[in-house]
């Protein structure tokens, strides 16, 4: 973050509800930590990775803005790039995902209870969360923590569905107003458009195999 003899309140504050969501994040079984800024993430997610390591990921303005993807880039890991295929070999490419050593991912929300929320267009991303990498790496800003399901479920519906809908340039209702077309109804209500990105709703709460799912929020704004 930005420097800590302005707004130290503020800072304070904000480390409070970091060290709460990764406390219920432990107690769901889930590793995690957070450190104060995206430079720090990086460090820590190097740290994870082995060399050599089979690496996928999910599309994500949180590991680009971390310079996450560039280091999977690098050269010292085979790193399954959906952008260096063809259009027509992604869906090998999202089933080979499944068999990686790692699949690195940020999140739609995280709840203060200690939940990932995320809602998926394809379901390739959510799908790798729930099952088949030997292990999750998610990376979310202190923007993304909410307290509870029902604020996750409003904040994708208000801000990170519309935002990524006119990042990936869809003919979707909420690229026009804004706002989801479902806002009213029930947890998967939402419009019929064939560019729709909300198809697949997921919880992560408490996990089975403990320490899969390894989290990193950041004391910073990033992504959607």
């Amino acid at each position: 973050m930005s420097d800590y003899s302005v707004h130290e309140p503020m800072h304070a504050h904000l480390e409070m509800k970091l060290e709460r969501t990764v406390k219920a994040l432990q107690a769901n079984r889930m590793d995690a930590c957070w450190v104060r800024t995206k430079e720090e993430a990086l460090a820590k997610v190097r740290e994870m990775l082995p060399k050599g390591a089979v690496i996928a990921s999910g599309g994500s303005m949180t590991l680009d803005e971390c310079g996450i993807t560039a280091l999977l880039r690098s050269g010292d890991y085979d790193y399954l790039d959906r952008a260096a295929v063809k259009p027509e070999d992604i869906p090998a490419l999202y089933r080979k995902s499944f068999g990686a050593d790692f699949y690195l991912m940020s999140s739609n929300a995280v709840t203060e209870q200690g939940e990932l929320y995320n809602v998926d267009g394809n379901g390739n991303r959510v799908a790798a969360l729930i099952y088949g990498p030997d292990a999750v790496i998610v990376v979310a800003g202190a923007n993304k923590i909410v307290p509870d399901i029902p604020a996750a479920i409003k904040r994708v519906r208000c801000l990170a569905a519309p935002v990524n809908a006119m990042r990936l340039h869809q003919d979707t209702p909420c690229t026009k107003t804004g706002i989801c077309a479902g806002i009213k109804g029930e947890l998967a209500a939402g419009c019929k458009a064939n560019q729709r990105i909300c198809c697949s709703y997921v919880v992560s709460g408490f996990q089975r195999q403990p320490k899969r799912i390894r989290v990193i929020l950041v004391a910073e704004n990033l992504g959607y």
